[in-house]
C-alpha cells in the first residue's frame, strides 16, 4: 500500500510543480521517448538476466506492492504453535508430533496459525528441518549448519531479483540521455524548418532525459530497494524459525527455545518477553 502511496506522491508533486510552472503537460506525452528509454530498458534485463531471473522479477513486483510481513502479531502466533508443538514432544515423545510435522495443515496445532501453513516455503522449511531432527542422529550443531545452508541458498537465489532491477534503474539516466541525443539528430535535420519546429524538437529531447532520470531516482531504484527490505524480512522470520528449532533440539525446555527465538525478531516487530509469556498462556 504505502509503495503505491509513494508512486502517487511522485507523480502528483512533479505534475503539480510542472503546471504552477506553467508548463503544458501535453508536452510530456513525447510517445517516441517512451518507446526508447521502455524498450532499451527491457531490452537490457533480457540481456543481462536469465529467463528463470525474468521471471522472478515479474513475480516480485506484485509482492512487492502488497508486503505480506510478519508483524507482532504473527510472530506471537507462530511462536506459540512451536511452543504447543514442542509441549507435546516433551510430553509424549518425539514421535506424537510426527504427523504434525508431516502434514501441517492437517494439524490441529500448526494449521490454527493460517499465515505460517499458507506459506508453503515457510511452512516446507520448518517441516523439512524437523523430519531431520525426528531421523535422529544428527547433533544439533549440524542441524544448525544444515538450516544456514538453506537460509543462505534462498538469499543467494533471491537477491539477483532486486539487485537486476537497481541494474535497469542505473541504467535509465543513460538511456534518457540516449534517447535525448536521438532527438537533438532529429533537430539538427529539422533546423531548416523554423524555430517552432525546432523547439519543439529540443522539447522532445529534453524529454527523454527527464523520463530517464524520473524513472531510475522516482519508482525503479526504490522498487528495487523495497524489495531488498521485503526480503530482509523474509529470511529473519527463517532465523527466527531457526532460533526456535535448533534451541529445542539443544535440549532447552520449549518456553526457553521460543524466548531464545524471540530475541531474533527485529525490535520493530518483537513481542516483549511478558507479552509472549501472555500469549502462549492465553491471557491475552
Amino acid at each position: 500500500m504505502f509503495i503505491i502511496i509513494g508512486f502517487l506522491v511522485v507523480i502528483i508533486a512533479i505534475v503539480t510543480g510542472f503546471l504552477i510552472a506553467g508548463g503544458n503537460l501535453v508536452l510530456l506525452l513525447q510517445w517516441s521517448e517512451f518507446i526508447i528509454i521502455g524498450g532499451a530498458a527491457l531490452g537490457s534485463i533480457l540481456i543481462a538476466s536469465p529467463l528463470s531471473l525474468i521471471k522472478k522479477i515479474i513475480a516480485e513486483i506484485p509482492k512487492s506492492l502488497s508486503p505480506n510481513h510478519y508483524n507482532k502479531q504473527d510472530y506471537l502466533e507462530l511462536l506459540k504453535s512451536f511452543n504447543e508443538l514442542f509441549l507435546l514432544a516433551q510430553r509424549d515423545g518425539l514421535l506424537a508430533i510426527e504427523k504434525h510435522i508431516e502434514n501441517p495443515l492437517e494439524s490441529d496445532i500448526l494449521s490454527k496459525n493460517k499465515k505460517f501453513v499458507g506459506n508453503e516455503m515457510m511452512r516446507n522449511f520448518f517441516s523439512d528441518t524437523m523430519k531431520v531432527m525426528l531421523s535422529g542422529g544428527v547433533p544439533p550443531h549440524e542441524l544448525e549448519e544444515l538450516i544456514d545452508m538453506e537460509i543462505e541458498t534462498f538469499e543467494i537465489e533471491s537477491k539477483p531479483v532486486s539487485a537486476a532491477l537497481a541494474r535497469v534503474g542505473d541504467s535509465l539516466p543513460g538511456l534518457g540521455i540516449v534517447a535525448a541525443v536521438l532527438g537533438i539528430i532529429v533537430t539538427m535535420a529539422s533546423i531548416d524548418k523554423g524555430a517552432e519546429v525546432v523547439g519543439h524538437h529540443v522539447a522532445a529531447a529534453l524529454v527523454g532525459t527527464f523520463l530517464g532520470v524520473l524513472m531510475a531516482y522516482g519508482f525503479i531504484n526504490p522498487l528495487a530497494a523495497n524489495m531488498e527490505h521485503n526480503l530482509e524480512n523474509k529470511i529473519r522470520a527463517f532465523q527466527t524459525i531457526k532460533a526456535c528449532i535448533v534451541a529445542y533440539a539443544k535440549g532447552n525446555p520449549p518456553i526457553i527455545a521460543i524466548e531464545i527465538a524471540r530475541r531474533t525478531i527485529f525490535s520493530e516487530e518483537r513481542p516483549t518477553f511478558s507479552e509472549l509469556e501472555n500469549y502462549v498462556r492465553g491471557k491475552s
